[in-house]
């Protein structure tokens, strides 16, 4: 079962993802500039959202970091561990996610940021301190290779994984951990119209400069700019739920292992779907306070994986109409390729929900008066209701 959510969303002036220059993303598609929004700011504006987290109460979520020396030396130190040894422990974990594994005392970090569940970090945890238990002293925990480690937590076996982790996946260098595929695919979002970058001219006086009536300066404190744009985005996921249950279950599942999967994989999908509809990348947020929400969302239910965008339906750069906005005009295009590709293709889908803020229909979808009625809907598939 492909679980794909397409969505129209216009934002007012903003800088929601910028470049390293400070402008906002943008590529070439169909030969027009456009304004974009990188699938990784996407993943973490969702995967860092109070929404997506309250979708998932009682359910730990993972954590991405290079702080892991740090979490061994507070665990080992609460464990009653000499600080000297704790340290050491800690410093030995930093040479995890590197080949040789070569520490790093002065950094205290590892190389690479990994992505854990708290199941990987008790591993770590439970190997660091057995180790420094049979070790004994410093001089003896010293001679204790990184790599040899690495190869001990791996021996712990198949650990499970959080609802995130099994989402958006991981690669991870380390022994230690194992990869995971990730189940969902994300695009960049792109602009369904032609991008025109501008500026904002600002400056910051001095609350405090008419004390002194001697001070002739009028000026400024400080001057500046920011670029900005405005553009209406099609948003593209495409959720693999078998994937997302297997990453859940792990190898060699019991039938009570999978019917927890598939519950917990059931309202990841509810909790993903509310939190890519109702949250907003932080960029320049307090400049900008950019706060719109979709007025046109797809979701297709497809037997097969057969994944498929439909950002061909912006190939021409959308325009205003006299008889119709940005939004309106954008959602028509959509709407009008969706149909012409389910037809032409004869597509087959278990269920098309369809909600909008504005009056235009997709021939052969449910349409959801409400936001939550969709969410309720796709709930039903998922076996979550």
């Amino acid at each position: 079962m492909l679980i794909e959510i397409h969505m129209i969303q216009n934002h007012a002036p903003s800088n929601l993802n910028r470049d390293d220059t400070g402008s906002p993303k943008d590529c070439i598609f169909g030969g027009v500039r456009r304004s974009r929004i990188s699938s990784q700011c996407i993943k973490r504006s969702i995967r860092k959202s109070e929404i997506f987290e309250r979708g998932l109460d009682g359910i730990e979520l993972g954590i991405r970091t290079r702080r892991l020396p740090e979490l061994i030396e507070d665990a080992l130190l609460d464990r009653g561990f000499p600080e000297d040894i704790a340290r050491l422990a800690g410093v030995k974990a930093t040479g995890f996610g590197k080949k040789d594994g070569r520490e790093q005392a002065d950094d205290f970090k590892t190389a690479q940021i990994m992505f854990f569940s708290s199941h990987d970090v008790q591993a770590v945890i439970d190997v660091m301190a057995e180790v420094a238990r049979e070790a004994g002293s410093p001089g003896k925990l010293k001679k204790v290779r990184a790599l040899d480690l690495q190869r001990m937590a791996e021996l712990k076996g198949w650990r499970p994984i959080s609802p995130d982790i099994a989402l958006f996946g991981r690669m991870i260098t380390s022994k230690a951990f194992r990869d995971v595929e990730a189940s969902i695919q994300v695009a960049h979002a792109i602009s369904t119209n032609r991008m025109v970058h501008e500026w904002d001219y600002y400056t910051a006086v001095d609350d405090l400069r008419d004390r002194d009536e001697e001070d002739d300066d009028t000026g400024a404190g400080m001057i500046g700019d920011v670029e900005f744009n405005s553009a209406c985005y099609y948003k593209y996921f495409s959720l693999d739920f078998p994937a997302l249950v297997s990453n859940l279950a792990g190898p060699k599942p019991t039938n009570d292992d999978l019917a927890n999967a598939r519950q917990t994989a059931a309202r990841t999908c509810s909790a993903f779907l509310r939190a890519a509809a109702l949250v907003t990348p932080t960029g320049k947020q307090n400049t900008f306070a950019a706060h719109q929400l979709p007025d046109g969302i797809l979701v297709e239910v497809r037997p097969t994986k057969i994944p498929i965008s439909y950002a061909n339906a912006f190939v021409k750069p959308v325009v205003p109409r006299h008889n119709a906005d940005l939004v309106e005009a954008s959602i028509d295009a959509f709407a009008s390729h969706v149909d012409l590709i389910t037809k032409s293709y004869c597509l087959k889908s278990q269920q098309r929900l369809w909600f909008s803020t504005r009056s235009i229909e997709i021939s052969g979808t449910t349409k959801c008066d409400t936001f939550n009625e969709m969410i309720r809907e796709l709930e039903s598939v998922v076996g979550l209701r």
